[in-house]
């Protein structure tokens, strides 16, 4: 016979509303809540979560859309969310779009079926149509990483300062004497990728040194991608004397290249990486790198979701934003000679 809470309430001696309000989501004295679960663990007591969705109009599930599951950056944020949705009772339905709009749209609407209390969204589609029915359902909606501007005052979003990252990475480069500095990023369009190309400007422009337009190259944020550009600069006849690559896939494409064209490091080249990947100590010891604070922005999102999940959530739509800092590493030398 399947154990219930009349079972949990015998062994415990506390009272059947306490115990259905514990798995109700609602709040119950620390010792109280100590005794059920102890009783629980110890009965084999498992909830019925369709019956518990059914009473309350919950059912303790987050949809999160992202674009690249493959992506390292990616799921390192997701595992972060995950870990701390999952000690508040709520479980995380992944969607992977694979950089397609309309998969990403299916995405939203499979979720909204499925009746997720909310939606994480690493957007790729920078209209923000995809979430329009999540917003008119009145179902919270948080931005990872990217803005979305015409949904700008509808939504949060948690995001890394990227002008700066990027003006942090450039500035340095350009103090080490090097003025040929090439760029690597994602796709154009993305606010990931617009905000990083400013932050390269803006450090130009503090120099007072002209940008040549044939550095900068788009590497869509993959490996392959990555391993194209750094061939694309390479073949200039004037070759960057620095390479700035704004991603980890990126990163590791264009070091795959740098490696097969017998490129050394620092030597012949340097070479600022992005993100903080414990890969690239394995792979690339010592990378200097502009790191992200990924376990903070996977943690600040699930905080902001479970605020706009909890019964006084009526946090105003507004932007969270993090910081990076530079790691000065042994990929970089400065030229005597600038």
């Amino acid at each position: 016979m399947a154990v219930t809470m009349k079972d949990i309430a015998r062994v415990t001696g506390l009272g059947l509303a306490t115990i259905s309000k514990y798995y109700n989501g609602g709040s119950v004295r620390a010792k109280n809540q100590k005794l059920i679960e102890d009783a629980a663990r110890s009965l084999g007591y498992v909830p019925n979560e369709i019956a518990r969705s059914l009473k309350t109009k919950h059912t303790y599930t987050i949809g999160v859309v992202i674009p690249e599951l493959s992506n390292v950056f990616i799921t390192s944020i997701i595992s972060t969310m995950e870990d701390l949705l999952r000690q508040k009772g709520y479980a995380v339905i992944v969607c992977d779009c694979r950089s397609n709009p309309e998969l990403e749209k299916e995405a939203v609407s499979f979720l909204l079926r499925k009746q997720v209390d909310g939606l994480i969204n690493m957007p790729y589609d920078v209209t923000g149509d995809h979430l329009r029915p999540a917003i008119e359902a009145g179902t919270p909606v948080v931005l990872v990483d990217r803005i979305l501007k015409p949904l700008e005052g509808q939504v949060p979003a948690v995001v890394l300062d990227n002008v700066d990252a990027a003006e942090q990475g450039t500035r340095f480069l350009l103090q080490q004497g090097h003025r040929n500095i090439g760029l690597v990023l994602g796709d154009r369009g993305f606010y990931t990728t617009e905000c990083r190309l400013q932050g390269y400007l803006n450090a130009f422009s503090g120099f007072d040194v002209p940008v040549r337009e044939e550095n900068i190259r788009c590497g869509n944020y993959t490996m392959n991608g990555g391993y194209t550009a750094a061939k694309q600069l390479l073949a200039l006849p004037e070759p960057p004397t620095a390479l700035f690559v704004t991603n980890f896939e990126m990163t590791l494409g264009v070091m795959l290249a740098l490696r097969e064209a017998g490129i050394r490091i620092p030597e012949d080249l340097s070479v600022m990486g992005f993100d903080k990947m414990d890969l690239f100590g394995e792979i690339f010891p010592d990378l200097t790198l502009v790191r992200q604070p990924q376990d903070a922005i996977g943690l600040q999102t699930a905080r902001l979701m479970l605020e706009l999940l909890s019964p006084s959530g009526k946090t105003a739509p507004g932007t969270i934003t993090l910081s990076a800092q530079l790691h000065r590493g042994k990929s970089t030398r400065e030229l005597q000679n600038p």
